[in-house]
């Protein structure tokens, strides 16, 4: 899975839970998504890993030919 693919999944899973649906109950089952802070966080590293990459701060040296 690619960061930007990964990016996508964590947005819908904050939406799910800003609309309401931290927790839902399936039959005699409770169910609790992630927490939001910890999701938020997760966001917020892959946001500055493909800045990274897109800024081109990766550095790649150059071998010399003797």
């Amino acid at each position: 899975m690619t960061m930007l693919e990964q990016k996508s999944q964590l947005d819908e899973a904050i939406s799910a839970i800003e609309l309401g649906a931290q927790e839902y109950r399936i039959g005699t089952r409770m169910v609790r998504r992630a927490d939001l802070a910890t999701l938020y966080a997760e966001r917020r590293r892959l946001e500055q890993q493909l800045a990274r990459e897109e800024t081109g701060s990766v550095f790649a040296p150059r071998l010399l030919r003797r």
